[in-house]
């Protein structure tokens, strides 16, 4: 590929080519995108280089990585403005679990959905799941147990 002949210009020109296929609907909504290593060897880039362009389509919410499966166009319109940005999305998590704790669903000494649970139930990296379940930790609605998981905390604080 020789979209500008440094990793940036390629990566840049990998995002822009399949954009376009995505848009263009050559690779159709709900379609697996060919895998990472024929995607390396078309463009002829390192997988590091293809990588930041594919995260580029993903925060763009044109594909989402299904673990385990790949990366899949998404139908338009199914992934709303608001969940296209990563900070965004790790606090709808978040809110989704503080209303859960709060409506009684979760209860106080029950463990807290693991980070892989909410990567393959809201379709995200393993790091926006860590986030909200940081951001419930530092909410004091949950505590971690090392080497055991995340519970929903006993005792609450008055100020939380």
């Amino acid at each position: 590929m020789s979209a500008g002949g440094t990793a940036w210009g390629a990566y840049k020109g990998i995002t822009d080519a399949l954009r376009r296929r995505i848009t263009e609907g050559e690779y159709a909504a709900g379609s697996l995108l060919p895998s990472e290593a024929v995607l390396t060897s078309e463009f002829d880039v390192s997988r590091n280089t293809l990588r930041r362009a594919l995260t580029d389509l993903e925060s763009e919410g044109l594909v989402r990585a299904l673990p385990g499966r790949g990366r899949v166009v998404t139908a338009q319109g199914e992934v709303a403005g608001e969940d296209v940005d990563p900070h965004l999305q790790y606090r709808r998590i978040a809110a989704d679990l503080r209303e859960r704790i709060e409506s009684g669903e979760l209860r106080p000494g029950e463990l807290v959905p693991s980070e892989a649970a909410l990567v393959a139930q809201y379709g995200v990296a393993r790091g926006t799941a860590r986030q909200a379940l940081v951001e419930l930790q530092g909410a004091g609605l949950i505590d971690a147990v090392h080497g055991k998981g995340r519970y929903v905390r006993t005792h609450k604080d008055q100020d939380v």
